[in-house]
């Protein structure tokens, strides 16, 4: 596959060259931008950002929301070979400021909403967006700036890793990877095509929605629904009815909830809705069976991360296997492997190995975590899977959450499948606590799906069934109902500040 140079040329300027230029690429509440002004205004950001003495390869720090300013700061940045930074727009400023330290950002693009909590930092220019402070950096530039000549080696972008067990990591990634993960996942899974609308409830900050929202769409040439707020089930299912997309992507724990949304119904209020997707965590089966019966259409479950940029092992439209994250990606192969490092049989567990061109290229300023986590064309994951006779990759969990249980590995993952298949459930979460024995034993997180008030009653029929579903030594021996779970702000459970309850 030849993948050359910037990858601004292939994603925008080559649409416009083509006769694409007047195809809307995205939309938010306030209006839309077409492949043309998006070259256009990629450009007068280029030609700014270098006019204000940030140099190539330098970093900018993106704390915006999915609007039309972030394709044109983050495409701007790449034309101009100076490396944006998208930072998660939820989270601490203490956090928020580790990363613009540890990136060495020169300076920060930021919502207006969002720039009374930035903080501020000596020698990092602000520039804010959504005010006329963003119009008049964009009139220091020049709409005709040429994107500059790179290698498909060269880093254009980095994203910092979720932090659901520690200090998030600054992973850095190649121009030529954007193009491979859409001529792979994107076209060869998700089947993306030129008519398409796609809405991502997962944000364009993360390796997932920046994907979803906006490499694959722009691959083809295809347009993007922007939702610049929280995607809660009702402004979810408002987006759907307004802008009736043909592509969905979201994580499991907004599919639950949309499933308990009294509004949900055939299509999820699209009638052109043909795809959905998640990832960020497994899917349970019984919300995949659920979603399917009552949406009607099915979602393809796949495993990605941030290292990789996106998804390698997923279900495809012919061939969805619920309670697996399918079969490897075309382009990508995957192994499992013992402590040692050796193969496992099927049906044993053992940590998942990847091996794909979308792999970054290292972690910023930790050689030591790099040496671990890359090693040579294979990427660890640090999850831990089996692979079925039939050739199904099937999630356990966290390489450092599986429990022992009367000498037995027990996956956390497959107690809250169980748990969430019973009605009374809509979500939960396992971790390993100690028995009076000093033994660890699982104990359950549960979100009743109803508003009636937990019994030890329910507790003991939750036992019951999770017992009769896997086995009666993985039922978790306490159950405590919850209103909510701690989540990263990509919807993954943060299950490490679950164990220190």
């Amino acid at each position: 596959m030849q993948q050359d140079g910037n990858a601004v040329d292939w994603f925008v300027d080559r649409h416009v060259r083509e006769g694409r230029g007047d195809r809307t690429a995205f939309t938010d509440p306030r209006g839309s931008i077409t492949y043309r002004d998006l070259a256009r205004d990629s450009a007068r950001f280029a030609s700014a950002l270098t006019k204000a003495g940030i140099g190539r390869e330098r970093r900018i720090g993106l704390i915006l929301l999915d609007t039309v300013e972030f394709p044109i700061a983050f495409w701007g940045a790449l034309r101009a070979g100076i490396v944006p930074v998208p930072i998660n727009t939820l989270l601490t400023p203490e956090t928020t400021e580790y990363i613009l330290r540890d990136s060495r950002a020169e300076a920060v693009i930021v919502a207006e909403s969002l720039a009374a909590a930035l903080p501020k930092i000596e020698g990092v220019r602000t520039i804010e967006v959504g005010g006329p402070g963003f119009e008049a950096f964009l009139a220091t530039g020049t709409p005709d700036a040429a994107a500059v000549a790179v290698s498909p080696d060269e880093v254009a972008f980095w994203l910092y890793s979720s932090g659901s067990t520690g200090a998030p990591k600054g992973v850095r990634h190649v121009h030529a990877s954007l193009r491979f993960t859409a001529e792979t996942y994107g076209m060869q899974v998700l089947g993306i095509r030129p008519d398409d609308v796609v809405f991502s409830a997962a944000k364009a900050f993360h390796a997932y929605g920046l994907g979803n929202c906006m490499t694959f769409p722009m691959s083809v040439g295809a347009s993007t629904v922007f939702l610049p707020g929280r995607p809660t089930p009702d402004a979810v299912l408002e987006t759907m009815r307004l802008h009736r997309p043909t592509i969905f992507g979201g994580v499991p724990t907004l599919y639950a909830g949309l499933l308990a949304n009294p509004f949900i119904g055939p299509n999820a209020g699209s009638d052109r809705l043909r795809r959905c997707i998640s990832a960020g965590e497994a899917l349970p089966a019984d919300i995949g069976h659920r979603w399917k019966s009552m949406v009607g259409v099915d979602i393809l479950d796949g495993i990605g991360s941030t290292e990789m940029l996106h998804i390698f092992i997923s279900n495809t439209p012919d061939d969805i296997r619920y309670g697996s994250s399918g079969k490897p990606v075309p382009g990508y192969d995957a192994t499992i492997l013992d402590e040692h490092g050796h193969r496992v049989p099927n049906n044993e567990a053992g940590e998942l190995v990847v091996r794909g061109a979308s792999a970054a290229d290292g972690y910023w300023n930790q050689r030591a975590k790099s040496r671990k986590t890359f090693q040579g064309e294979w990427t660890h994951t640090g999850d831990t899977y089996i692979r079925d006779d039939e050739g199904y990759y099937r999630y356990q969990g966290r390489s450092d959450e599986m429990l022992k249980v009367s000498g037995v590995w027990v996956s956390p993952f497959e107690v809250e499948e169980a748990l969430i298949s019973h009605p009374s459930v809509l979500e939960a979460a396992v971790v390993g606590h100690e028995d009076r024995d000093g033994l660890i034993k699982p104990r359950a997180f549960v979100i009743r799906r109803d508003d009636s008030a937990p019994s030890d009653d329910l507790s003991e029929v939750l036992k019951a069934h999770v017992k009769d579903r896997i086995g009666v030594w993985k039922y978790p021996r306490w159950i405590e109902f919850v209103d909510s779970l701690p989540k990263t702000a990509t919807g993954k459970i943060q299950r490490f500040r679950l164990r220190s309850q």
